[in-house]
């Protein structure tokens, strides 16, 4: 049976030292995935890593080489990590015949009474789902899917994993700025992320101010400068405030997912207020339909933003008073 986990998901099930016998790591991001493997090694005791964690190039390696590699037995710990990057290589060689075909067997045979003494770590790019041998894959294998950031939230997570990995904390408020500025752009977090940490690196927990420093001020008063205006019903610099962030690349499910954060949010230094809570019901019902409306490309996404906005400061509420 085919199970499926987070990044955080994974990384907590690596602390605890309980790991499933066959990993697939999948996602478009490399160094993602590459830093989701190394987290695997690290499971096994620095000491002991040459002798027991084993890493592998697909594009260098036969399936042969890979079961090879985990049969063998581990020393002085009850468990080997055996890691395989770019698996789409050997599972889809250029070659075809008898000897791919036995491997391939030889392989799916493997994934249905994997060794109980090895971890075996799959780090994949695009793999055919076609073949039979994929879908074997995808059901035998604990799926880590790193492409996981889709909105603030997601983002949030994202910059409080890699900081946590660092040895050091960062307030809610924090992140959550953090997330709003740099979106789902994982690119744009991953740099963010790595100068606040160089900034950071004497003090044990990262708060607002050292993310503003790192970030500009400016930025980080642009992007709550649409939230700010909405919670002064202030409907032009709303929309001003919206057409900015757009024009300037921000992402519309972001700003989504920051107007949602918006309307359950406590107050915050960067909040000018906190959202009438007479006004919630309709506020959560307006961002559903703006959800589901930009999830089945049901108008421009502008537009249907501008809409929501309005809603959120009350004008069609006043209109049909």
């Amino acid at each position: 049976m085919s199970s499926s986990l987070t990044p955080d998901a994974a990384l907590k099930q690596i602390s605890t030292g309980d790991l499933a016998p066959v990993y697939l790591i999948l996602g478009d991001d490399d160094q993602e995935k590459s830093e989701m493997a190394e987290a695997f090694e690290q499971a096994i005791d620095e000491g002991l890593r040459a002798f027991n964690v084993d890493r592998l190039d697909g594009s260098e390696v036969t399936i042969w080489r890979i079961l090879e590699s985990a049969q063998a037995s581990p020393m002085m710990v009850p468990r080997r990590v055996v890691v395989v990057y770019r698996l789409e290589r050997c599972l889809m060689p250029a070659r075809e015949g008898k000897v791919a075909d036995v491997e391939r067997e030889a392989f799916g045979a493997y994934l249905d009474a994997p060794y109980s003494h090895v971890t075996l770590v799959l780090v994949a790019g695009n793999l055919d789902k076609r073949t039979n041998l994929v879908k074997h894959l995808y059901k035998a294998a604990t799926v880590v899917n790193c492409e996981v950031i889709k909105d603030l939230k997601d983002a949030e997570r994202w910059i409080e994993r890699r900081v946590s990995a660092e040895g050091l904390s960062i307030d809610g408020e924090a992140a959550r700025l953090m997330a709003a500025v740099g979106g789902p752009n994982l690119a744009r977090l991953r740099g963010d992320v790595e100068r606040l940490l160089i900034y950071a690196a004497n003090q044990q927990n990262i708060g607002v101010d050292e993310v503003r420093s790192t970030m500009g001020s400016a930025v980080a008063h642009d992007h709550w400068a649409l939230t700010n205006a909405i919670l002064r019903n202030q409907v032009e610099k709303a929309l001003k405030a919206l057409s900015l962030m757009l024009a300037d690349g921000a992402i519309p499910v972001v700003v989504l997912g920051q107007l949602r954060w918006m309307v359950g949010a406590k107050k915050s230094r960067f909040q000018s207020a906190v959202f009438p809570p007479g006004r919630i019901p309709s506020a959560v019902e307006a961002i559903f339909r703006t959800d589901l409306a930009l999830k089945r490309s049901a108008g421009d996404p502008e537009v249907l933003l501008e809409r929501l906005v309005m809603d959120l400061c009350g004008v069609n509420v006043e209109q049909t008073s």
